[in-house]
């Protein structure tokens, strides 16, 4: 029984999971600015957001297996998928099913919130639902996997996380939510660089095939910076709080990161410690960003 269950947790590649509590509590953090928080609204947001990256993750293991992706990926421990499928650990149908009840169950929540808290959150959950569905076999054939990805958990997420709290509009958790949005879009963007043979063999159109692994290590390069770029300009503009300057601390990874991607594009073996490298840039930065938030009210 615990063996199953240990195979399903791994199925939700539970690894890559921190994510969303982190990208949520940027939506948070911009509501706190503006008062007090509640607590079980707050916990409820979380694992609706929570239900949908299972779900996403779930699905996208499913669909990537039977299209015969996952047999032809080189797996690392940031790209590839679980592998529970092609070990034959899962029944497909099962894990199908599973991922479809979690994205019901996200979107339940987010029902919930739209009949108590406001209509306002029901296109963001709309645009959640739809994405996570057709991500693997709509989205990621037509350029547009980055971009969802992204906006997901991004700008929507922190919008969404604002909203749940204040029940009203704002662009500050969408100018807020951009710089999580633009490193996690930039995360997929470089988990891609193993896989691109693979996903171009199954029909897959990403930004990685469409520029080559040499050219697209400079956009890897330009996209990070230009998460820096967006808070220093904002600050200046009056439209972010200085204490948004923390996120200026993580530059050591990115700058080790950038290097190692330049470098290495074309090298799978050389390349997965700068993917490490990325991943926790990725998580620090976005902890940073609500951070600087919470300080705002605190300096």
């Amino acid at each position: 029984m615990m063996k199953g269950l240990s195979v399903w947790f791994m199925e939700t590649r539970p690894h890559f999971l921190i994510l969303t509590p982190l990208a949520f509590s940027v939506g948070v953090a911009e509501a706190y600015r503006e008062g007090p928080v509640d607590p079980l609204r707050l916990l409820l947001g979380l694992v609706g957001v929570l239900l949908a990256h299972i779900s996403v993750n779930v699905i996208n293991d499913y669909f990537d297996y039977v299209s015969g992706l996952d047999l032809k990926v080189r797996r690392t421990p940031f790209s590839g998928g679980s592998g529970i499928l092609p070990r034959g650990l899962l029944e497909p149908r099962r894990v199908l099913i599973f991922s479809l009840i979690c994205l019901l169950l996200g979107f339940g929540i987010g029902v919930y919130f739209t009949l108590t808290v406001g209509w306002v959150i029901l296109p963001i959950i709309t645009i959640a639902a739809l994405s996570i569905y057709f991500y693997t076999t709509h989205l990621s054939h037509w350029y547009l996997g980055e971009l969802f990805t992204g906006l997901n958990f991004g700008p929507l997420m922190s919008l969404g996380g604002y909203l749940i709290q204040t029940g009203r509009l704002s662009i500050s958790p969408i100018l807020s939510g951009a710089v999580p949005g633009i490193l996690i879009g930039t995360l997929l963007f470089l988990n891609e660089f193993p896989d691109l043979e693979a996903d171009r063999a199954v029909g897959r159109r990403n930004l990685v095939i469409l520029l080559g692994l040499r050219r697209a290590s400079k956009v890897y390069v330009m996209l990070i910076a230009f998460a820096y770029l967006w808070v220093i300009l904002h600050i200046m503009a009056g439209w972010m709080p200085f204490t948004m300057l923390i996120t200026l601390t993580t530059l050591p990874l990115a700058l080790k990161a950038s290097m190692g991607v330049l470098r290495h594009h074309d090298q799978l073996e050389l390349l997965i410690p700068s993917m490490g490298v990325n991943v926790l840039l990725v998580l620090m930065t976005t902890l940073a960003t609500a951070i600087g938030l919470l300080l705002d009210n605190i300096i």
